[in-house]
């Protein structure tokens, strides 16, 4: 128990001792030693790597992911040491709600079938982009983050020990100047030649760990490749998914993507002054007679269109049924097709799905 007192007692000197040397050099009433060049260089040069390498982090974390409240969801699940539910990312959402849509819509029809080919690609997109978030995270963030949490925190430990040091030793050296007496003199030369040999060792410490810093900066540099090499991977990836789906979607006929901004059958219908009469409807594969005689003549006629048709290629005009169009015979045609009009757009329509309006 004596000997625990007098530890807490020569403590609680030391320590007031310098809160004393800290608040004199601060109000220019002591002496301060200054580390050599050497060493404050390798200060600043850590100070440096470790604001930057929190910086680059938190940037990065962002790219992964953008959604601030799943960051700090899947941070908390990491400090409770859970695993973070797995769920769906924004592609495989996308793609998912294509893939229900283009069902719902028929997958034998253009549309449909369209749907559910974009909604496989933006699944495989998102596939991707968790096995790119997956490797930044291991090859990327976890090295930095294990730099930050472990060789600077033993850095800053050190740093803050030689800081205590040299405190003690710039004491030591103002107690030498007020000694008086020969006693206290001498007792005074002997701590500050203890304190001085022990500020050099804590120094020599300080400044192995500091010139270690540069062997983190080679380690962060492979991580960096890794980094780039997955980004990498990860768009080439993406660039042929795309690729691929482009080559898919080109089989589709053009003309029925531009036809979206066509008017509707409601409205196009709606331009005719009276209610057309109406000839029996045809099945496909059997021409009307009138039709028959429009192929002789050079003017344009209204026709009702009687089934859906999705053009083959760009010089054929996709149809709707029930929607009215103008057709015209033109010189040269096959006999089983006319040319179709809507509005601005205008293409080759087959005869069998035409019903000419009186």
């Amino acid at each position: 128990m004596e000997f625990s007192v007098r530890r807490l007692a020569a403590d609680a000197g030391t320590l007031f001792s310098r809160a004393v040397q800290f608040t004199e050099e601060k109000l220019g009433q002591a002496e301060k030693t200054e580390l050599d060049a050497h060493l404050e260089n390798l200060l600043v040069r850590a100070e440096a790597t470790k604001h930057w390498t929190e910086k680059i982090m938190r940037q990065t974390e962002v790219v992964l992911q953008p959604n601030p409240n799943v960051r700090m969801e899947e941070f908390l699940y990491e400090k409770l040491d859970r695993k973070v539910p797995t769920r769906a990312n924004n592609h495989e959402l996308l793609g998912e709600g294509m893939i229900d849509a283009g069902h719902e819509f028929g997958p034998g029809t253009a549309y449909g079938s369209a749907l559910i080919k974009c909604g496989e690609t933006e699944k495989q997109l998102g596939s991707a982009e968790k096995e790119f978030i997956h490797s930044a995270a291991i090859n990327f963030l976890t090295p930095f983050r294990n730099f930050i949490d472990g060789d600077f925190k033993t850095i800053s430990k050190e740093r803050k020990l030689l800081q205590n040091k040299r405190l003690d030793l710039d004491a030591a050296k103002t107690r030498v100047k007020k000694a008086r007496v020969a006693d206290a003199r001498s007792a005074a030369e002997t701590e500050l030649r203890v304190t001085q040999s022990e500020f050099d060792r804590q120094a020599e410490i300080t400044r192995l760990l500091l010139e270690g810093v540069s062997s983190s900066h080679a380690h962060h540099l492979r991580c960096l490749n890794d980094f780039v090499d997955a980004q990498a991977s990860y768009y080439a990836q993406c660039y042929q998914y795309m690729v691929n789906l482009q080559k898919q979607l080109g089989s589709f006929p053009t003309t029925f993507c531009s036809n979206n901004n066509a008017p509707s059958a409601s409205s196009s219908a709606s331009i005719s002054v009276a209610p057309p009469t109406l000839t029996p409807t045809l099945t496909p594969g059997q021409a009307s007679p009138s039709l028959s005689e429009l192929r002789s003549s050079s003017g344009p006629r209204r026709a009702r269109v009687l089934y859906d048709y999705d053009a083959a290629s760009s010089s054929e005009l996709s149809l709707l049924a029930d929607e009215v169009i103008t057709v015209s015979s033109v010189p040269g045609m096959d006999s089983d097709w006319l040319m179709g009009e809507r509005g601005h757009q205008k293409g080759k329509v087959p005869i069998t799905y035409l019903e000419l309006l009186n």
